[in-house]
């Protein structure tokens, strides 16, 4: 098939979204042929930029899903963690974000939590999704115009519209602070993958999740679309949703909350133990990208 024909040939959501489906349950098989549960994995690792760790499983899986994305057609262009970057996706109008193994720690140590995050953002914006986290047996997946699915029954987020009696997910320095200020939350162990942290608030196993400055494209991409059409919302602690396909592929502190509390949720956050606002980070406009070197810190 050429490139043209394929293009033609995946126009359609529900076309896009088997081709994504399919490939990221491929990819999850492939990767789990390294991964060993409650053991180290079979895979070599190595450590690049400053501390973020990586797999030759995670090199594999990359490889195997821009050949097999690529059906989708030329016009589309590609944004992976295990890619080197180029700036030629920046004249797509779409472009795959992908991360292989979202949670390579985990994935390094025998952790089930990680996943396979694959999201089709179009000007800026994501507009299918999956997130496989094969281990777990879960997938959650989204269409821009579609309900968002866990293992294909639609889900929701919850109606939680406060901080009190919350479950919360996050860096634990934040979960330190709201524990202190006594909000009442039911703070949670942090998930190591923050593609399936911000899964679980779209399907209500948790109230709300946060992420410090730092995550990337790839960490949350496929996650949000999924959030938002589960009913719920990501923003940066100043409630601006995120964009992506941009120079920087780097974001600020975020929070995922149900939609309809979120506003609530967000003040008295800032109430409660005074969050710093995006201001209050690096400008990340003015950051070099810094592809393939984040760390799993969020």
């Amino acid at each position: 098939m050429t490139g043209e024909a394929a293009s033609q040939a995946w126009t359609s959501s529900s076309d896009l979204q088997q081709l994504i489906g399919a490939a990221a349950r491929e990819a999850g098989a492939l990767a789990m042929r390294w991964f060993r549960p409650g053991q180290q994995t079979a895979a070599r690792s190595w450590t690049k930029g400053k501390s973020s760790p990586v797999t030759e499983a995670d090199i594999e899986v990359d490889a195997f899903l821009r050949a097999r994305l690529a059906a989708a057609g030329p016009e589309c262009g590609w944004l992976s963690e295990e890619t080197v970057d180029s700036p030629e996706r920046l004249s797509c109008r779409r472009v795959f974000v992908v991360d292989p193994i979202d949670g390579t720690r985990a994935f390094i140590g025998g952790d089930a939590r990680w996943c396979v995050s694959i999201a089709l953002v179009e000007d800026g914006v994501p507009v299918a999704a999956v997130v496989h986290a094969p281990a777990l047996d879960l997938t959650h997946e989204a269409t821009a115009h579609g309900r968002a699915l866990l293992n294909g029954s639609p889900i929701s987020a919850s109606p939680a519209a406060s901080l009190a009696g919350a479950s919360i997910a996050g860096p634990r320095f934040m979960l330190d602070r709201l524990v202190a200020s006594g909000a009442g939350i039911l703070p949670t162990a942090k998930i190591p993958s923050l593609a399936h942290r911000l899964c679980k608030v779209a399907d209500a196993s948790l109230d709300i999740a946060l992420a410090s400055q730092d995550a990337h494209d790839w960490d949350i991409a496929a996650a949000h679309l999924i959030l938002e059409r589960a009913g719920g919302k990501l923003a940066d602690f100043e409630g601006v949703a995120p964009r992506y396909n941009r120079e920087t592929t780097i974001h600020g502190n975020l929070l995922a909350a149900p939609a309809a509390g979120f506003d609530a949720v967000l003040a008295e956050l800032g109430r409660v133990i005074g969050l710093p606002k995006v201001s209050g980070l690096p400008n990340t406009a003015d950051l070099p990208n810094t592809v393939g070197a984040a760390t799993e810190r969020s």
